[in-house]
Order: structure tokens, then sequence, then C-alpha cells
């Protein structure tokens, strides 16, 4: 089965064809190129999709992935990114194995294409060149014989015809021979030329034609195995990623697999349990025998003499949780949060001032080794002062001593307020008192005045009687002036108290504007009285 013997007279056909068939091989390459675009485009999107979900950096949806379900979804999200590379990996492959190579045969191809197709037509040329001239000997011998034929004729002519004379005949007769010799000189021409072409013609279609139509074929046929070729690497491709997005997929079901609903459980409660004990049962009061009724002693009717009643929780008041209940929704709606996180509830608060704690003491190693460094370096000058002077590193290491002074100064504030927090807490697990432990003994003479001013029987007024949110304003300011005071006023006992009608403007102004509005209230009755 060949083309050239099969084919010998489809020379336009073929050329119609083979560049349908270059014309396919591009389509292909488009294809292709096309997919890549898409891998990548869906890659980019998968990114984009992973990144979006991703929690910020320093924020509060950062710290919600504590949970395990949540660290699952960030790990999954992971893979995702991981997915979305093997997307790209496709489409970089797919571009290089397939795109680049198939361009560059195309090219190739084109070039053989127009080689075959160039020596057909030079042979189809030399044939249709070969038959103008048959055609032209032929019409030349035809044209002699007839003129050869006529001059015969008018000889025998002439030579019958009595009136004319012998040289005129005699001139005839040359005429003819000479027309005669012309025909037999085109004859043999025309023979000469016919089998001439004749063998230009076998020649063409049983060697030429053959030959170049044979090549066209194998080109042809080498085109559609590359087509192939492409094609099974196309899905190579494919196949080759598909371990590592099975790896994917296999690390997102192990990421689901590592979910703890307990742990997510526990997380929740140590996230938000308020360190408050619930209440006890409502005692009945029995209306049809006269009592006295007890009055809250930190309730506001108390300080404005009303007798009011109010129900006790299992021996203890309700009106103890109002104020700091108020107070935190007060400073949420004012948007300030105190520096020692009194708006929060006991159990937030202890582990806020501990989390600031471990930040202060972070930032003291910090400093404490960069003042080591720096006196290091002098100690280096001072051995060789061609490398510097010693002098120049005085102030940035009096500087940095200033720096750990500071944090040191605030890490007793909130240590201090810390183990003020974790003695009113209930008793907690062994673990929370061993972590609590260390606070509680560094800070001993600031929790201890904090706590007789509370139990001092001989004040007028106790801050028993105050209400939680003067109770935190009291030691707060009693910690602040024992920080600027030095150790040597933690020796010393508190003769003053702040009365709760009289108190720092400082305290006043950070007051919110409700309780501003009760003392105010409260101080014009005492006057009246």
């Amino acid at each position: 089965m060949s083309w050239g013997t099969e084919l010998w007279d489809q020379f336009d056909n073929l050329e119609k064809h083979t560049q349908w068939g270059i014309d396919t091989l591009e389509k292909c390459i488009k294809f292709v190129k096309e997919r890549t675009e898409i891998e990548l485009s869906y890659a980019k999107q998968l990114r984009n999709l992973s990144k979006k979900y991703q929690p910020k950096k320093n924020s509060k949806e950062e710290e919600e992935y504590k949970y395990t379900s949540c660290k699952a979804f960030i790990s999954t999200l992971n893979e995702m990114n991981d997915y979305a590379g093997q997307h790209e990996v496709i489409s970089e492959n797919m571009a290089s194995q397939i795109i680049v190579d198939l361009a560059r045969y195309v090219q190739e191809l084109k070039q053989e294409r127009k080689s075959n197709f160039h020596d057909g037509r030079k042979a189809q040329q030399h044939i249709e060149t070969c038959w103008k001239q048959l055609e032209s000997s032929k019409r030349r011998f035809e044209r002699d014989c007839k003129e050869a034929d006529r001059a015969q004729q008018y000889f025998e002519k002439m030579d019958a015809d009595i009136n004319v004379t012998k040289a005129d005949v005699e001139k005839a007769r040359q005429q003819a021979q000479i027309r005669h010799q012309m025909a037999e000189d085109s004859k043999a021409d025309y023979s000469s030329i016919l089998q001439k072409f004749n063998h230009e013609q076998h020649e063409y279609y049983h060697t030429h034609i053959p030959n170049i139509f044979q090549k066209i074929q194998e080109m042809e046929e080498r085109r559609i195995v590359r087509i192939g070729e492409s094609m099974k690497t196309y899905a190579e491709v494919d196949r080759q990623v598909i371990p590592i997005i099975g790896k994917c997929l296999d690390g997102i079901v192990k990421a689901a697999e590592s979910i703890d609903q307990k742990n997510d459980s526990q997380l929740v409660i140590e996230a938000y349990k308020s360190g408050f004990e619930p209440p006890g049962d409502i005692e009945f009061e029995d209306y049809t025998q006269p009592m006295k009724r007890t009055v809250s002693d930190n309730s506001l009717s108390n300080s404005r003499g009303e007798g009011k009643p109010d129900l006790k929780f299992g021996g203890k008041s309700k009106g103890k949780l109002w104020p700091f209940i108020k107070k935190n929704k007060l400073s949420l709606k004012l948007g300030a949060t105190p520096e020692d996180f009194s708006n929060l509830p006991p159990e937030q608060r202890r582990k806020k001032l501990q989390q600031k704690v471990d930040e202060l003491s972070k930032e003291i190693q910090k400093e404490m080794d960069q003042r080591d460094a720096i006196t290091k370096m002098k100690d280096v000058y001072l051995k060789n002062p061609q490398m510097g002077d010693p002098a120049s590193l005085d102030h940035k290491l009096a500087e940095v001593s200033q720096n750990i002074e500071k944090l040191r100064l605030e890490t007793q504030k909130f240590e201090a307020w810390l183990a003020e927090v974790e003695g009113r807490l209930p008793a907690r697990s062994e673990q929370a008192r061993r972590q609590s432990g260390l606070y509680d003994s560094q800070n001993p003479p600031t929790v201890n005045n904090c706590a007789q001013d509370r139990e001092s029987p001989d004040g007028s007024v106790r801050m028993k009687e105050r209400s939680p949110w003067l109770k935190e304003k009291h030691c707060m300011s009693s910690r602040k002036t024992k920080a600027m005071a030095g150790p040597a006023f933690g020796e010393m006992k508190m003769k003053r108290v702040m009365s709760p009608l009289r108190m720092s403007k400082s305290v006043w102004t950070k007051m919110p504007k409700v309780l501003r509005l009760i003392f105010n209230t409260i101080k014009k009755k005492n006057k009246k009285k």
C-alpha cells in the first residue's frame, strides 16, 4: 500500500491532506496550551482560596485555631495549597514536554512538506515541458507533411500542363523535394521527442512521483505517530502527579481523623470559665410572720439608707455579682480595658494576667541578653582599644538596665494582681495551683496589705463593704504606690483607707459615668443630713 502507486494522480489532494494534518497538529498544540492555562488559573484560584481562609496573624481569628477541628481545617488549607502546586506542575510539564516539542516538530514538518511538494512540482513542470515539446514537434511534423503534400500536388499539376515551361516544372519539382525533406526531418524530430517524452513520462509516473509521494506518506505517518505519543505524554503528565495528589488527600483525611472533640470541649472550658461559684438555693421568706429584712452589705440601697430587701443565694448575696457584671458591660460598651483586666471574670482575668507576666518575662530575658552582649563587647573594647571606645557603650548599657528595671517593676505589678486574683478564686486543680505558686511566693507583702485593708476592723468603712469595683481600684492604687516607693514600702502598713466618697482624681475619672452619678447622689444626701 503506497501513495506513489495508488494515488499517482492525486497530487493536489495529497497537498491539501498534508496541510490538514499540520493544521490538526497545531490544533492539538493549541488545545494543550489552553489546558495549561486552565491548570495555572485553577492553581492560582486554589492558592487564593487557601490564602483567603488562612487566619490573620495577631488577630482574634488566629486564637480560635487552637481547637483541633480548626487545626484540621488549617491542615486542609495547607494540603490544598500543595494540591494547587501539583496543578502548576501539570501545566509546566505539558508546556515543556508537549507544546515546545510539538511546536518544534511542526516547523520541521512544514519544511519537509514544502521540500517534498517542491520536488513534486518540479517533476510535474518538467513533464509538462516535455509534453509541450512533443506537441510542438508533432504540430511541426504535421504542418511539414501537409506542405510537402501540397508541393507534390503542385509539381504533378505543373508537369501535366503542356503550356508550362520546363523551367517552371523543374522549379516545382525542386520545391516538392525540399518540402518532402522537411517533412522527413520533422518526422525524425517528432519521433525522437516522442521517445524522450515517453521515457520522461515513465520516469515521472513510476519513479519520481512514487518516491516523492512515498516521502510524503512517511512524513504523514510520522505526524500521526507523533500525535499519539503526545496524547500518551498528556496522560502521563496527569498520572505522575496522582500519587502526590493522593498524599495531599491522605493528609486531609489524617487531619480530619486528628480532630478530638473532648479536647476542644476542654479548650472551650478554659477559654470561657469565669471562676464564679453558681448561686445557691433561694431561701423561703415567710411574709405571714414579721421578720427583719436583711439588706445586702454592699448594695447601693444600703449606702442610701433605704431598707429594700435583697434575696440571698446560699448565704451569698445576689448583689455581689451585680457590680462586676454591670461594670463589665459598661467597660465593653465604652471600649475601655483596665490595665489589671478587672473587667474580666476571675478565671479569664487570671489567664490574661498570666499571659502578661509571661510576655514581660520574655521581654526581660531579651533585654538581659542584650545587656550581656553589650557587656561582652565593652570587655572586648577594654582589652582591645583599637576596636572601639568602651565609653561609647555606657549610654546604651544604662538604657538597657533602665528598661530591665522598668520591666521588672511592671512584672511585679502584674504578679501582684495575679496572686490576688488566684487567692480569690475557688479551689482549682493541682496543676493550676503549681502554676500560680510561683507568683504567690514572689509578692506576699502586696497581697497581704490588700487583704489587711479588707479585713481591718478599725476602719470606719471596711473594704468588704465596698463594691468590687472600688476594691479593685483601691488595691491597684496601693500596688502602684508601693511600686513607685520601692521594696521598703511593702513593710509599711497603709494607715489611710480611702473612703468610697473620697477618692483620687485619677480613680474618679476612670469610674464609669453611671457610678459617678450614684456617688454624687449619695454625697448630696449626706450633706442634707
